[in-house]
């Protein structure tokens, strides 16, 4: 099972996730920095690169709420917004570089607006977030584009989950379902992979991922080994940008060092089966035979006076020696020679 997005790139349960940048707010307010973030996400490891779609205008109606905790603490969640969206006219560059440099470029629209937007761009796959995945008709407007569509699941219970999916397969099958804690950044303790394996065991789902909203790689680099498709990262260019994500954003080295240990863990994870790699060949030289520990003559009954079990292996294995015990020598042998088949 695949789900194909460009010639180069699928979700695919039979190989490693694949590694999604998230810019969001990262580019601070300036078009040079978003369409660098794309650059060095590309530059870095990341498989995909997903933005933003949205303005300020169409998230909130009260323009003078303040956020009473968390990361965004006495903030107005209107310049928030204000500050973090990307402006609609930069879809336009972006898009056109994301060809240029050979990387899917997709987002998550936040309302339908948005939505209508971003079909000019022919985008291959959609994100819906965590904070919509309530938002029943907006979910059915991505569905019926019939693309793929990301789904996190930040703050959901089963209920919510399974209706959104419930919406999505009514038009189709293209669902990767991420595991997220929508904690900015996420503590280590709530992290909680196992949900991973609960969300696979309860859903008929092919693929799920995590979108990760702690502050450094380790659990994502722990997830990559968990059988999962997707792994999503918010990134970050320099850590000392005033961004609002930038406390749970990683930087080009943490993303090249992320993409690196998916590589390495996948490979290490190998096969769900019994299987003996060919580094293992010459070790067996290292197993026990059956040796004669005196001389024994032709005729004479093997016992445990005249052979036991040593290294190297270079005649029958251990595993015969209880089997010729009481059985006759074929010929002489000398004491420390090894006892082969036709021996006895």
């Amino acid at each position: 099972m695949k789900i194909q997005i460009d010639k180069k790139i699928s979700f695919n349960n039979k190989s490693r996730p694949l590694l999604i940048a998230e810019i969001s707010a990262n580019h601070c307010g300036s078009k040079k920095s978003f369409l660098s973030h794309i650059i060095s996400a590309k530059k870095n490891g990341a498989d995909l690169v997903k933005i933003q779609t949205y303005e300020a205008k169409d998230m909130i109606i009260k323009e003078n709420f303040v956020i009473d905790n968390g990361t965004w603490k006495k903030n107005n969640l209107l310049k928030l917004y204000q500050k973090a969206q990307t402006p609609f006219d930069w879809h336009f560059d972006a898009f056109k570089l994301a060809k240029k440099i050979k990387i899917p470029l997709f987002s998550t629209p936040f309302n339908i607006r948005a939505l209508n937007f971003l079909k000019k761009f022919r985008t291959k796959l959609y994100k819906l977030a965590s904070f919509e995945i309530t938002d029943v008709n907006l979910i059915r407007e991505i569905a019926k584009t019939k693309k793929p569509i990301i789904i996190s699941t930040g703050m959901a219970n089963m209920k919510e989950i399974k209706r959104a999916l419930k919406i999505v397969k009514s038009y189709h099958n293209k669902i990767i379902l991420l595991h997220c804690i929508s904690g900015y950044p996420t503590p280590k303790d709530e992290i909680n992979l196992n949900q991973i394996n609960f969300l696979k065991k309860n859903l008929n789902l092919n693929f799920i991922g995590i979108s990760d909203h702690t502050n450094d790689i380790e659990a994502a680099s722990l997830a990559s080994t968990m059988g999962i498709s997707a792994i999503e990262k918010h990134f970050i260019i320099k850590k000392n940008r005033n961004s609002p994500d930038n406390s749970f954003s990683i930087t080009p080295k943490q993303l090249k060092e992320l993409k690196k240990n998916i590589i390495n863990f996948n490979s290490m994870m190998g096969k769900n089966k019994l299987v003996r790699p060919n580094s293992e060949k010459s070790s067996k030289i290292f197993r026990r035979s059956v040796y004669a520990i005196k001389d024994v003559k032709k005729g004479e009954v093997f016992s445990k006076s005249n052979i036991a079990c040593f290294r190297p292996k270079l005649g029958i294995g251990a595993e015969y020696y209880l089997k010729i015990i009481g059985k006759r020598a074929k010929k002489n042998i000398k004491a420390k020679a090894p006892i082969l088949k036709f021996s006895f």
